[in-house]
């Protein structure tokens, strides 16, 4: 029986190997996407433009919503404020809910023995980053425009990134190769990332919450990753050097402990599928 490397250098040397086929991947993801419409990768760029619009609309102008002592009365401010968590946020749903079936619907290579189907978690992880890509060029226009400024801290997004990338990579792997076997697992991210969504500090700071549920946010580095991709991106500050090591040494154990999960289960693919 084919057994397949665990080693930790090849959690990215895959990647290292197999970089113009990846690329080509992630291009037919995008491609496909928008296949059909008339728009076509228009629409990334008009879907978030909108629901900032809509976001302003419903929780400054209807629900009067403000960002308490972080932010200011303005409701574009705020609406920035909202949008640049979602933009993190979003990034990790979009991983987490696409995860399922990133074997599943690829059913067709899982036979072929040269094809690296551990690659198939990086058009995941490449494909949501593109999108979270053009919420930030979006987010950064309306905030130049609003604000006639952007920190200089915004160029350390990629780098606050990090460890959200490498856990939802780890996810990607672990979800992927489950749903080979268990295929309810599509409903259950969908409602893990739902609750998720309210548990990491998007649509209110961490400090509006009561004191005894505030470690629910502590303990999930979904919400300290959206703390981080909003200081940098609106309010000019950056993650303190001792948590942003431990996330970072977080989010290579898990992504390590999925490839491993995954290289593992692979090879029963081929008998399911």
């Amino acid at each position: 029986m084919q057994t397949f490397s665990t080693s930790p250098r090849d959690l990215f040397g895959s990647v290292l190997r197999s970089w113009s086929l990846l690329r080509t991947l992630v291009q037919r993801e995008l491609v496909s996407r928008y296949k059909g419409s008339l728009l076509g990768i228009v629409w990334s760029f008009l879907i978030p433009l909108v629901m900032l619009a809509i976001y302003t609309v419903v929780f400054s102008g209807i629900f009067k919503s403000r960002w308490g002592g972080e932010g200011t009365d303005s409701k574009a401010e705020f609406a920035l404020i909202l949008f640049a968590g979602l933009a993190v946020f979003n990034f990790f749903a979009e991983c987490v809910s696409r995860a399922p079936s990133t074997i599943v619907s690829n059913s067709n290579l899982v036979k072929k023995v040269v094809f690296p189907l551990e690659i198939l978690a990086w058009v995941t992880i490449a494909s949501a980053l593109f999108n979270t890509f053009v919420s930030l060029i979006i987010l950064l226009i309306v905030q130049a425009i609003v604000n006639w400024s952007v920190p200089w801290t915004v160029l350390m997004f990629p780098l606050v990134m990090l460890p959200l990338v490498l856990i939802s990579l780890g996810l990607v792997w672990f979800l992927g190769s489950l749903s080979v076997f268990i295929r309810d697992v599509g409903q259950v991210t969908g409602l893990v990332t739902t609750g998720l969504l309210f548990l990491s500090a998007v649509f209110f700071p961490a400090s509006a919450l009561p004191e005894k549920y505030r470690w629910l946010v502590a303990i999930n580095p979904v919400a300290t990753s959206v703390e981080w991709g909003r200081g940098v991106l609106i309010f000019g500050s950056l993650p303190n050097l001792t948590s942003f090591s431990v996330m970072t040494f977080v989010g290579l154990v898990v992504a390590y402990l999925g490839f491993v999960w995954f290289q593992k289960s692979r090879k029963g693919f081929a008998d399911v599928l």
